[in-house]
């Protein structure tokens, strides 16, 4: 189920193409994240050995910063083999080796990284609102600062939404089920 998933997935991201040179906030929220959450549906109930963990996570890191640079974004819109590696190592190099490596991350590597989530998309929130020039030079001006006020909007959500667990203890009861089932 999780592979039709993850397909379905694949071809909205494959999709919203269509729109993606046009706008830079489909490009980046809405592609980007599609492609991504495709490839850690692939891995969510996949493991690996325990000596994999860094190298998985190192690599998923590497390619979700590499596509938060204005100049990847760039490439992939005037470079067709840049369009590919997009549609690859999204995928399989961000999402894949993050949902091998998350279930094996202690708790506080787990709240730094989303910390450091949360403050990546509000640095490149006031970079692209705040910027003088264009950063990227396939997107006008305007739209430069509409995919700035989403990456606020998108570290302001993921803030309430990881945050949350943390005052309901939703979070504790859902890990106190899974041990219970697993000492059974």
């Amino acid at each position: 189920m999780t592979i039709v998933l993850a397909a379905g997935l694949f071809a909205l991201a494959a999709i919203t193409q269509i729109w993606v040179a046009a706008d830079p906030v489909i490009h980046v929220l809405v592609q980007f994240p599609l492609l991504g959450l495709s490839g850690y549906l692939l891995g969510r109930d996949r493991f690996i050995p325990g000596h994999w963990v860094g190298p998985a996570l190192t690599l998923a890191i590497f390619f979700f910063l590499f596509w938060m640079l204005p100049r990847s974004v760039d490439e992939a819109l005037a470079n067709w083999q840049m369009h590919v590696v997009k549609f690859i190592t999204l995928p399989l190099g961000t999402g894949l080796p993050l949902a091998l490596s998350w279930k094996y991350l202690p708790p506080v590597l787990k709240g730094f990284l989303k910390a450091q989530c949360i403050t990546m998309f509000g640095v490149l929130g006031f970079l692209y609102t705040h910027a003088p020039v264009r950063i990227c030079n396939s997107y006008l001006v305007d739209d430069q600062i509409r995919l700035g006020y989403g990456f606020f909007y998108v570290a302001c959500g993921l803030s309430i939404f990881w945050t949350i667990p943390v005052f309901t203890g939703r979070q504790t009861q859902v890990r106190r089920a899974l041990q219970g089932t697993h000492l059974s």
